[in-house]
């Protein structure tokens, strides 16, 4: 186990690239299972015409998680409704969530 010090550089890690050859047979499976994957993560996102959409709502669930550690409940249809378009009729934790944002 090593400990860790702020005084000691790198706390003895591994040096890159490393001293040993890593391109095995099952590395280099995994490489093709990896890239089969992403293959087809990239096809379904091509079927989304505007990908940002998926950037987007990374904020908007982040601000109803942590607003639920505080007890400030709303759903996330709500967020998605009122993110953009502000109106009076949005109810208090679902304003409350917004300004987590």
């Amino acid at each position: 186990m090593v400990v860790f010090s702020a005084k000691m550089p790198n706390n003895n890690m591994a040096q890159l690239p490393p001293s040993k050859d890593i391109e095995t047979k099952a590395v280099l499976k995994k490489c093709i299972e990896a890239r089969t994957a992403l293959a087809e993560l990239k096809a379904a996102g091509d079927l989304i015409p505007n990908q940002t959409v998926l950037i987007n709502i990374i904020p908007l669930l982040e601000a109803k998680d942590s607003s639920e550690i505080e007890n400030i409940v709303t759903t996330t249809d709500k967020l998605f409704q009122y993110a953009f378009n502000e109106s009076s009729a949005m109810d208090s934790s679902t304003k409350e969530a917004l300004r987590y944002c």
